[in-house]
């Protein structure tokens, strides 16, 4: 009997649209950075922006590589708040972790375009809390981004644990991080089910740590090949209502 639900967020359970490429973004965060001296050109700070992700995801897989399911760089999840600090220091400023984590949270409001939970969520959730199961939050995120968002969208108090990626600094499908989340809580891997809306991420990394899996297709599920997930379950239609039916 399936006793947990570890769901992924983003295209899961809250559909997400942004843009972090567009010139405005990136005008207002080297106005931000201004106000403590560290003074960027728009295009300046975007180039380097990106070389300070790419050099942060790497130095995070040369601390993890070996580790069980760690098989690559993608398997790595460094910490967002890092490279905004990054952005102060280069520029002489001393920037303390909590400044750095305030760049990063504007940034992500200001390249926000929309983030709502999907219709139904709720009424799912209330499912399965009535049914007495547990249920978890799996995610490839940065908390400095996801673990305020779920409590602003009223996410946080159905959670009976919460994983996400750039705490562990590896995520799905590793092998790895489907672990943190069955060793923190106790969990046996036949009473578990991973829900998800990437087939790759959240389903062959599911069966891979040996969960049953459910396949939720959204609009913001990568492409989808029907050979390719060896979902448990699936639903193509992105209507949450179905999966309120057949759990009930």
């Amino acid at each position: 009997m399936l006793k947990n639900y570890v769901f992924d967020l983003y295209g899961t359970l809250v559909d997400i649209r942004t843009n972090e490429w567009k010139p405005y973004l990136w005008k207002k965060m080297t106005e931000f950075y201004g106000l403590y001296g560290a003074k960027y050109s728009p295009r300046e700070m975007e180039k380097a922006y990106q070389k300070y992700c790419d050099e942060e995801l790497e130095a995070t897989y040369e601390k993890m590589k070996g580790k069980n399911g760690i098989t690559c760089v993608d398997d790595a999840e460094p910490q967002i708040e890092k490279v905004f600090q990054r952005l102060f220091t280069e520029k002489g400023v001393d920037a303390d972790i909590a400044l750095a984590t305030h760049a990063g949270q504007m940034f992500r409001v200001i390249s926000l375009k929309f983030e709502k939970v999907y219709d139904g969520v709720f009424e799912l959730l209330d499912t399965l809390k009535k049914k007495g199961k547990k249920i978890y939050l799996l995610s490839n995120a940065q908390y400095i981004f996801t673990g305020y968002e779920i409590n602003a969208l009223g996410l946080t108090p159905y959670f009976d644990g919460v994983v996400i990626s750039s705490n562990e600094c590896c995520k799905k499908p590793s092998r790895e991080f489907y672990n943190v989340v069955l060793e923190r809580y106790g969990l046996k891997k036949e009473e578990t089910v991973m829900v998800g809306n990437d087939q790759y991420a959240d389903i062959q990394g599911a069966k891979n740590a040996g969960l049953t899996a459910y396949y939720v297709h959204t609009e913001i599920s990568p492409e989808y090949i029907e050979s390719e997930c060896p979902a448990d379950f699936k639903m193509l239609n992105g209507n949450i209502k179905d999966m309120i039916k057949l759990i009930k």
